[in-house]
């Protein structure tokens, strides 16, 4: 037992090469946004204005899925800042994030281009809900396990982190079918999590200010 939890033991490594990974994952999906961003070469004065207003819902998604996958590394490396090892459990959800996190530029490109079917809203807000899912099971995994850091995670930071994953994941899985009901509602509901957001980013901020985090044996 460790302050009151259960040691589980299982494979385990150092989290440096976890978040090298990591890191390298999140660029490449940011990056790989950005490539359905293009326009026609050759074209007249008429067909470049009318390309460039055909152009706009790309823009649109790819900031959006930026600041979605931005939001995701930065709560991604917040969880990780004091972990020092890992196990067979946290690599497993580990690559499970990534391996949605790579897969972002799929759903993007469906808004970018249809954003006006349910489908393709539906399909944006499942990928987001789901990335948030498991990026919500390693943050609990790894606040339940405090041996694996050299300081362990204080509580009140902990749980403001899992309302704020558990509210993205709420909001975008409730869009899914709200989708089928009207794309455009579907899409501005996502604007709840903005006000969501601002007051638990605060709030855990202030928490992690004022936390006084304990040290795990032997870190």
């Amino acid at each position: 037992m460790v302050n009151g939890h259960q040691r589980v033991r299982d494979d385990e490594g150092s989290a440096a090469r976890v978040l090298a990974l990591s890191d390298g994952v999140f660029a490449i999906a940011m990056t790989l946004l950005a490539l359905d961003i293009t326009l026609p070469a050759g074209l007249d004065a008429a067909g470049f204005e009318d390309a460039l207003g055909e152009v706009v819902p790309n823009l649109w998604a790819y900031a959006l899925s930026f600041v979605v996958i931005a939001a995701f590394w930065r709560g991604h490396h917040q969880v990780f800042r004091y972990v020092r090892d890992v196990d067979g459990t946290v690599i497993k959800l580990g690559l499970l994030n990534l391996g949605l996190i790579a897969l972002m530029p799929f759903p993007t490109t469906l808004l970018a281009e249809y954003g006006d079917r349910p489908q393709s809203v539906a399909v944006y807000s499942g990928a987001v809900a789901a990335i948030g899912a498991a990026q919500l099971a390693l943050t609990v995994v790894l606040w339940k396990r405090p041996w694996l850091s050299s300081t362990a995670m204080p509580d009140p930071v902990a749980r403001n982190d899992v309302l704020d994953l558990a509210s993205m994941v709420l909001v975008f899985a409730v869009a899914v079918p709200l989708a089928f009901v009207s794309p455009t509602v579907a899409q501005l509901w996502w604007a709840v999590l903005v006000p969501v957001k601002v007051v638990l980013g605060q709030r855990g901020k202030r928490l992690r200010a004022t936390a006084q985090p304990y040290r795990a044996p032997g870190g």
